[in-house]
């Protein structure tokens, strides 16, 4: 698994450092290559930051710098959510589900007694 970040024309060196280490948080546990861009555009306040991964992953979104996007957590969050999600082992189902299947299974149980109930009086 290899995480690489390139990062042109975004200004201050410092904020590199800090998304260089967010960025390999969030995808170090991924499987396989994954490379993050983020370009700064001299023009205007949007950096186009543009993501590629594994399987032929790939996703772009433009950070812009007046709604206060050029942040590193914000940055960040961003990133969380282009990317697809997380595949676990652990395929369980959700407690509620079971229950409100359970409660279910009860009330038709119900159902089909008071019928069966009702069919023995009637005969």
């Amino acid at each position: 698994m290899l995480v690489s970040l390139e990062l042109h024309n975004t200004g201050d060196p410092s904020l590199g450092a800090e998304i260089q280490v967010l960025t390999e948080h969030h995808l170090g546990d991924r499987p396989g290559d994954w490379r993050v861009s983020i370009v700064g555009s001299r023009g205007s306040d949007g950096w186009e930051m543009k993501v590629w991964g594994p399987n032929g992953f790939e996703r772009s979104y433009t950070l812009a710098g007046g709604a206060g996007e050029h942040q590193p957590l914000v940055i960040a969050n961003v990133l969380l959510r282009l990317l697809p999600a997380k595949k676990t082992g652990n395929r369980r189902r959700k407690p509620g589900i079971e229950r409100d299947r359970t409660k279910t299974r009860m009330c038709v149980e119900r159902i089909i007694r008071a019928v069966v109930y009702v069919a023995c009086l009637v005969r």
